[in-house]
């Protein structure tokens, strides 16, 4: 049977953040924990499942390979076992949940460090610099160093004090029943240290809200949807926490004259049906530039001309995808009593009822209704 898509069994969409991603894992483990029902086989094989799922969302690069590749990408990758619990989730299973299920609220690796949040940006790039691809530079709208106290958070001058309370290290530990479970301090929230002094820039936050300029490079072939990701360029850590990642999420905008099938490009050459039936040379347009196609005598609406190489660049790939010219014969809709008197003649001179499909339809409907 296939497995399942690991975000599914966490319900968090494939953007979720690390927090959001924990969360869900947390509330999901409590929920199927083997101790909170006993004897019930299907909930130890859904606990399974969410703490391999997490054991590879959690992980910044399994999670990147598996995007990129899937299940099997995570071959040969380790960090789980199918026999009982390794890595993180053993971790956050008697950390987190436990402390969750029996009053407790840290984690056995403390919370002092908390990863920065995850940034979005949204970039909207021509037809052509789809294809071809390109480099330009941004400017990110996130939080960066307050430059007033250096990112300390505490008034130029001053320093934060180590808390008295956890004597630095965050946390607190108290016994309860059997266990013996940690919680972070109350005094510094977590922190281990205390600013007495806030810096009056940044309100003792350690950051304000700026601008970043990125350079990006945007390769050759994307599409409406991809998403380029730049990491640690998201918001940056709290309490020597590692910054988020960025986001870049690509929007193609339409062009007049072209449309994309994979990466092959559509053109419609629109003609006269005389063009069509004497046949004609024309320079159709290309990403390349123009190019000159011969149309032969007798070329019906709706064929296809090919020109190889001519579409866009296969995506971190090699080649190119081929354009596809197709004609679409206009019929004249206003006709001068001269030109309305030659096409008579021309159907006449062909041995043509001027007007053979009206006549076959209504003899059709007399054979029908008779």
């Amino acid at each position: 049977m296939a497995k399942r898509d690991y975000y599914d069994i966490l319900q968090v969409n494939r953007n979720a953040s690390e927090t959001e991603i924990k969360k869900a894992y947390r509330k999901l483990a409590i929920k199927f924990h083997p101790d909170k029902n006993p004897g019930d086989k299907a909930a130890e094989e859904k606990f399974k499942e969410l703490s391999e799922a997490y054991a590879v969302l959690s992980d910044a690069q399994k999670r990147a390979h598996y995007d990129q590749f899937g299940h099997a990408g995570m071959e040969g990758m380790g960090g789980f076992s199918s026999g009982g619990f390794s890595g993180s989730p053993f971790e956050d299973i008697f950390g987190d949940i436990f402390g969750d299920i029996f009053g407790g609220g840290g984690t056995r690796r403390g919370s002092r460090g908390r990863r920065g949040d995850d940034l979005r940006y949204n970039l909207t790039i021509s037809f052509e610099e789809a294809a071809f691809g390109l480099e330009t530079k941004v400017q990110i709208p996130r939080h960066q160093p307050c430059d007033s106290c250096g990112g300390s958070g505490a008034r130029k001058g001053t320093a934060p004090r180590t808390c008295g309370t956890c004597q630095g290290a965050g946390q607190v530990r108290y016994q309860q029943g059997f266990f013996s479970l940690t919680r972070p301090c109350p005094d510094c929230g977590g922190q281990g240290t205390v600013i007495e002094n806030p810096c009056p820039e940044c309100r003792g936050s350690g950051h304000i809200r700026g601008k970043k300029a990125l350079s990006l490079k945007i390769p050759a072939g994307v599409e409406s949807g991809n998403r380029l990701k730049l990491h640690g360029e998201g918001e940056p850590g709290t309490g020597g926490g590692p910054p988020g990642d960025l986001y870049v999420v690509i929007t193609v905008k339409d062009h007049p004259l072209f449309q994309r099938e994979g990466n092959d490009v559509i053109c419609e050459l629109p003609i006269s049906f005389t063009q069509a039936a004497l046949g004609c040379e024309f320079e159709v347009p290309t990403l390349d530039g123009k190019m000159r196609l011969k149309v032969p005598a007798g070329t019906q609406s709706g064929k296809v001309f090919k020109l190889p190489g001519k579409g866009i660049p296969v995506l971190q790939g090699y080649g190119r995808g081929d354009q596809l010219v197709v004609v679409r014969v206009e019929t004249p809709t206003r006709l001068t009593p001269r030109q309305r008197e030659l096409l008579e003649e021309f159907a006449r001179e062909g041995g043509e009822d001027v007007n053979p499909l009206g006549k076959g339809f209504f003899d059709k409907v007399k054979e029908l209704f008779d």
